[in-house]
């Protein structure tokens, strides 16, 4: 099956403590159905010194959240969409914004 949300893809938290933020997805992990998003569901964690380049302390940096609350965004309205999908004329099969039926894909 086709991943509806891909890396890059700008997106809004639909669900959560962070319900309404959006951000660009950095990675995706298809296999645990989440993905991690810049800035949204930040986590503090505890890292020992990693040798001179990597200092320890506590650091802050993303949690994976699941796909079933983030919503693509729509590059015509801006707003939150359903992602479907439309095979073109040259037989390539391409995202397709469920609101506006703006393509997604480049």
């Amino acid at each position: 099956m086709a991943a509806k949300i891909r890396k890059g893809d700008r997106v809004q938290v639909l669900a959560g403590r962070d319900k309404g933020k959006r951000g660009e997805v950095i990675r995706v992990v298809p296999k645990e159905n989440r993905a991690f998003v810049q800035g949204v569901n930040m986590v503090k964690r505890h890292e020992k010194p990693q040798g001179l380049n990597r200092p320890g302390g506590i650091t802050e940096k993303e949690g994976p959240i699941d796909l079933s609350n983030l919503a693509l965004l729509d590059p015509k309205t801006d707003k939150p969409t359903r992602v479907g999908f439309k095979t073109l004329e040259d037989g390539k099969k391409v995202r397709v914004a469920k609101a506006s039926g703006e393509v997604i894909d480049r």
